[in-house]
């Protein structure tokens, strides 16, 4: 008994030692755990990023550049240059409208060098962009003093949120600058990452939150913002109808985010992205601690077993054996992401340099393009003027001891023929180069009877009539007379070869309404097929048989009278003949006194 006395104390000890290692190593284990978990939600989140990026990255430079390129159509800088002209405010609406739904962007919109919107996509929508002043926007003086500027705000005209992308367009011969700017949503990407469970967020140079897959974080600072930064945002309007001043910070003592109220995220990862904005992830981190907790609990249950049982052994195998077997089965899927990633990185570098390679090709095929047009255009345009100089030089050569008072006039008139063919080169040079001539006041009566008699003798030869139906004015237009004696010209010689010979009748009428002067070139033609007369304008193509013209005359045809700032309407159906009118602005009357004063 005295010895089994004396041997307590010291199982005591030894259990008391063996229960504080046996704890301490169940803390180990739970740390353990606690940092590999917490390795693997930090992996998660370096790949949530990289993808979430790359999104953003996509979708902001799929639409870069529009605002460029729409601003070098002629409609736009029309626009900008006569921003009175309400024909011209109105072809810069429907090419924004039509710019904007072809290429599924929000909202596209033309501003004056002052900040004035001139034109919209939306004109027609009731919360339409047209007439509001946009100069207080930090896009529009970045772009009107840089060139470019972007930013991301709410709108405050619709009150929807979007990136503004602007780009300065410059017109050095009008001294006219302005400013166009697309309205990208970048909403979807803020539904996407809710969907996948991420908890993502952008914020701006200030450091305020503005696209989030998580309401509560939206428009709110990560920090405290000074009253300085505060004053620029409410001046700028960058988040109107939202209350920045009073949203409480979401970093106001570390790193932790709050998620929707239900436990501490931590901000493990965070990326720079473009215009000083900042690409931030946040997970929950009670996994890890579920982890830390559950192994630390394992482990403690483990020794304590292990200490009253005499297979403890065995349990550490199969433990350090399932250890093992994770180990491994980690290793296996990180190698697998890994060449999974090295394939897709390979297989973007092939397909960016596929798109270098085809950006290079379709630069050179469209310089060969605009070679070719305008050779084909000179062949198209100088053959007419020879053929009639031919024709009235030979009749000169029979009359010259008939009728020297007829041969006389028709030298004068091969004369001007020659002088038509200089107009029409000077003109067709400053077509391929895309130069606008000068416009002056065209009697649009005299245009029309100077077109019948140039077409008259194609219309003998093929025994076709033509009809000539005057207004009951004089109307004016603001155009040039030998190019629009040459659109009346192709599209009565087109009239005329589209009739049954000595069986046709084409003929030329003049209408005028209170605005506009409407030139009608009907014929009791065949007509146009459905399926053909979406083609018709399209250069290079053409009906005739046999190789015979080049099927540049309406797409001429329609260049120039846009040039005029008019349009062409063609209207045709099988069996009921073809109409072809140019439509024109009028030329006031008062305008046109005064010019003759």
């Amino acid at each position: 008994m005295p010895r089994r006395a004396s041997l307590l104390p010291r199982l005591r000890s030894v259990w008391r030692l063996r229960l504080v290692l046996v704890t301490l190593g169940a803390l180990l284990c739970g740390a353990l755990a606690w940092q590999l978990v917490l390795a693997e939600l930090r992996q998660g989140l370096e790949q949530g990023l990289l993808v979430s990026h790359r999104a953003l990255q996509t979708e902001i430079d799929r639409f870069r550049a529009l605002p460029r390129v729409a601003g070098e159509d002629a409609r736009i800088r029309a626009a900008l240059a006569t921003p009175d002209d309400a024909a011209a405010i109105d072809a810069a609406n429907r090419y924004l409208q039509k710019i904007a739904s072809q290429t599924g962007s929000g909202q596209l919109y033309l501003l004056s060098e002052a900040g004035l919107t001139l034109a919209s996509s939306n004109w027609a929508a009731p919360g339409s962009f047209v007439g509001h002043d946009y100069s207080f926007r930090p896009y529009f003086t970045e772009a009107r003093d840089t060139g470019t500027g972007a930013v991301y705000a709410v709108g405050v005209t619709t009150g929807e949120p979007g990136y503004f992308i602007a780009t300065r367009i410059d017109d050095p011969d009008r001294d006219v600058q302005g400013v166009v700017v697309v309205k990208i949503d970048l909403r979807p990407l803020e539904r996407a990452w809710a969907e996948t469970g991420q908890h993502i967020a952008v914020t701006d140079r200030d450091e305020v939150v503005f696209l989030t897959s998580v309401d509560g974080w939206r428009y709110r600072p990560l920090t405290a913002l000074p009253a300085p930064t505060l004053a620029r945002l409410a001046d700028s309007r960058l988040y109107a109808r939202t209350d920045l001043p009073g949203a409480t910070p979401l970093l106001p003592k570390g790193s932790e985010l709050s998620l929707n109220g239900k436990g501490r995220a931590t901000t493990l990862r965070g990326t720079p992205f473009e215009n000083g904005w900042r690409l931030l992830a946040a997970t929950p981190v009670w996994p890890a601690r579920a982890a830390g907790l559950a192994t630390a609990a394992l482990a403690l249950l483990a020794g304590l077993l292990g200490l009253g049982l005499a297979d403890m052994r065995r349990h550490r195998r199969r433990l350090i054996a399932l250890r093992l077997r994770q180990t491994e089965v980690m290793e296996r899927k990180v190698r697998q992401r890994t060449a999974e990633l090295a394939r897709e990185i390979e297989a973007r570098r092939q397909v960016e340099a596929d798109l270098r390679a085809m950006q290079a090709t379709l630069v050179q095929s469209e310089k060969m393009a605009a070679l070719g047009r305008m050779s084909a255009a000179i062949v198209h345009e100088v053959s007419q003027p020879l053929a009639a100089m031919e024709a009235t030089l030979t009749a000169a050569e029979f009359g010259l001891s008939r009728a020297p008072e007829q041969t006389a006039a028709r030298l004068h008139s091969a004369r001007g023929l020659i002088r038509r063919m200089q107009r029409m080169t000077k003109h067709l040079k400053n077509f391929s180069r895309r130069e606008v001539a000068p416009l002056s006041p065209v009697e649009v009566t005299d245009v029309a009877r100077s077109a019948l008699a140039l077409a008259q003798p194609r219309a003998d030869a093929a025994g076709v009539a033509l009809r000539f139906a005057p207004a009951d004015s004089a109307p004016r237009v603001e155009a040039g007379h030998a190019r629009l004696e040459q659109v009346l010209v192709n599209l009565l010689h087109n009239a005329i070869e589209a009739v049954v010979p000595g069986e046709g009748e084409v003929t030329l009428s003049i209408q005028c309404t209170a605005q506009e002067v409407t030139l009608r070139v009907g014929d009791n033609g065949p007509g146009i097929a459905p399926d053909v007369l979406p083609r018709i304008a399209e250069p290079f193509f053409s009906t005739k048989v046999g190789g015979e013209g080049l099927g540049l005359g309406l797409a001429i045809c329609f260049e120039v009278v846009q040039q005029f700032g008019g349009r062409l309407d063609i209207r045709s159906a099988p069996g009921a003949g073809t109409e072809v009118a140019v439509i024109l602005p009028l030329l006031a009357r008062d305008d046109t006194q005064e010019a003759a004063e």
